[in-house]
């Protein structure tokens, strides 16, 4: 199953997810924000990957699917890296 656009969009709000601390969130405005990523955000939100409609924080499922997320970006940005799983939570990447 190829990455639909809807997909892409949840992906591009997870990696703006802050994954060095819980203690910050993100806050999608409905009045201002693209009708994109408020749609994202909701679905991201129904999946029980963030705590609140319009954003909030990641829950342990969100946190999982950020890390994974960032590292496959990472993956195909830079190509030579290889990543190595170090627990359930965290993914190292080394070149």
């Amino acid at each position: 199953m190829p990455y639909t656009p809807e997909l892409l969009d949840e992906l591009n709000l997870l990696i703006r997810f802050d994954l060095v601390t819980n203690q910050q969130g993100l806050k999608v405005h409905t009045h201002t924000a693209d009708a994109k990523v408020i749609s994202a955000t909701r679905r991201l939100y129904d999946k029980g990957l963030v705590t609140l409609p319009d954003g909030g924080y990641l829950t342990s499922l969100g946190r999982n699917a950020t890390v994974h997320a960032h590292a496959a970006l990472t993956l195909l940005t830079e190509g030579s890296a290889r990543v190595a799983a170090t627990s359930k939570d965290e993914v190292t990447l080394s070149a």
